[in-house]
């Protein structure tokens, strides 16, 4: 049975991130929507993150540091309902500044699900450092293979005791300071999904690099990279998980495997977000018109901000059962895209349904409900798209074949 109590160490954990949110997280993410540029890796903020073992913490989720004891024994993992969490916590104070945090980032479900207890502790041993900040990225999507993954193009081709990889990547978090990348690529694209394989890229490596931090609406505060792989040489080590992984179609299924555990966290972020924007707006009303004169529209605000609050509170019970499912190790496909593709779709019509109590201060940039806005489209794309989960469920609803 799924428990929704939040243990002690839960609360402690909340009650550290609403700190940290409301002093330096919220804060940072307006200035540097402002900026229209992503907080620096040397910002002040990431060392201290670094010191008081934030960036351990998250990585040690992916180590199962976290696991407890059930009354019979056995072993309960808690890290996909963990990072539920703390993915709607930092994403209400700030979403763009909670993906610039410090720690393996996207990188850190594959290297848990497949990776070697080598590469494991190679790779999430750096984020036990006290002193400076650490990132991990995570590169599937490329110019023309964006939810549809199975059409990558980067190839991979073995080379004696290494691979050489060459090809593009896009909109790949936090790459400018990575430590190291997952990338993946495949061997032919002829063979689809079969031809899959993931790969641990180190910065520095030649070959390899970013070319471009772009643009964005909205969550300005973190970097989105393209990057190029030219001939880009990796030892046959960093092939994530070995060879034995990816026999069949397993590639494909380790790509699948590591988004269905990262899909409810996202979803829970689009409704960190909902939270801010209902917060904010709640008290805007009780402040500017509650306690003034009654208003013709008083009732229709109620109506929105009741529906609002039903978006998030039936969002956050998708994300729950999704994270529970992932950590009892059943399969959860069907919830994690459910949790995806409702959750980003209903923050969305929560947040505009904000900006309509707002009226016209609402598309005031010294509002934070219009910033609000533009961070909340891209959690509906990322992870892939809304229409791409409907598709999911609909193959698992009416048993349709991956071709139809």
């Amino acid at each position: 049975m799924i428990d929704l109590t939040l243990t002690q160490e839960d609360r402690e954990l909340i009650k550290n991130i609403r700190f940290l949110g409301e002093k330096f997280m919220r804060p940072l993410g307006i200035e540097y929507d402002a900026k229209g540029e992503p907080v620096p890796p040397d910002h002040p903020f990431f060392k201290m993150l670094a010191q008081i073992g934030y960036q351990e913490r998250v990585a040690g989720m992916g180590r199962e540091m976290d696991d407890l004891k059930d009354e019979k024994g056995k072993k309960e993992r808690t890290s996909a309902r963990r990072a539920v969490l703390i993915g709607e916590e930092t994403s209400y104070w700030d979403r763009g500044v909670a993906v610039a945090l410090p720690g393996p980032g996207l990188a850190g479900p594959p290297l848990m699900l497949i990776g070697t207890p080598e590469q494991k502790e190679k790779y999430l041993s750096i984020f036990r450092d006290r002193e400076n900040p650490h990132w991990g990225a995570f590169a599937m999507t490329e110019p023309g293979a964006g939810s549809d993954v199975a059409r990558i193009k980067t190839r991979c081709v073995k080379k004696g005791d290494r691979w050489i990889l060459n090809g593009e990547k896009a909109f790949c978090s936090n790459a400018d300071r990575a430590d190291f990348v997952v990338v993946w690529a495949t061997v032919d694209p002829k063979l689809g999904r079969a031809g899959h394989r993931a790969f641990i890229v180190e910065k520095g490596t030649p070959g390899f690099k970013v070319t471009k931090i772009e643009k964005k609406m909205g969550l300005s505060a973190y970097a989105s990279c393209s990057l190029v792989l030219e001939d880009c040489e990796v030892p046959e080590e960093n092939l994530l998980g070995g060879e034995k992984a990816y026999e069949g179609k397993e590639g494909f299924k380790t790509a699948m495997k590591s988004f269905n555990a990262t899909r409810p966290t996202i979803a829970a972020m689009a409704i960190g977000i909902a939270r801010a924007a209902y917060d904010y707006t709640k008290n805007f009303v009780k402040e500017n018109y509650m306690l003034s004169r009654p208003i013709p529209r008083y009732h229709k605000i109620k109506e929105d901000m009741a529906r609002v609050r039903r978006y998030i509170e039936v969002g956050k019970l998708l994300c729950w059962k999704a994270a529970w499912k992932a950590d009892m190790g059943i399969v959860n496909i069907v919830e994690a895209s459910q949790a995806k593709a409702f959750c980003p779709f209903v923050a969305q019509e929560a947040v505009s349904l904000c900006l309509d109590v707002l009226g016209d201060a609402g598309v005031q940039n010294d509002h934070y409900v219009e910033k609000l806005y533009r961070d909340v489209k891209a959690l509906d794309i990322v992870e892939g798209t809304g229409q791409i989960q409907r598709v999911i469920i609909a193959r698992r609803l009416f048993d349709f074949p991956s071709e139809e």
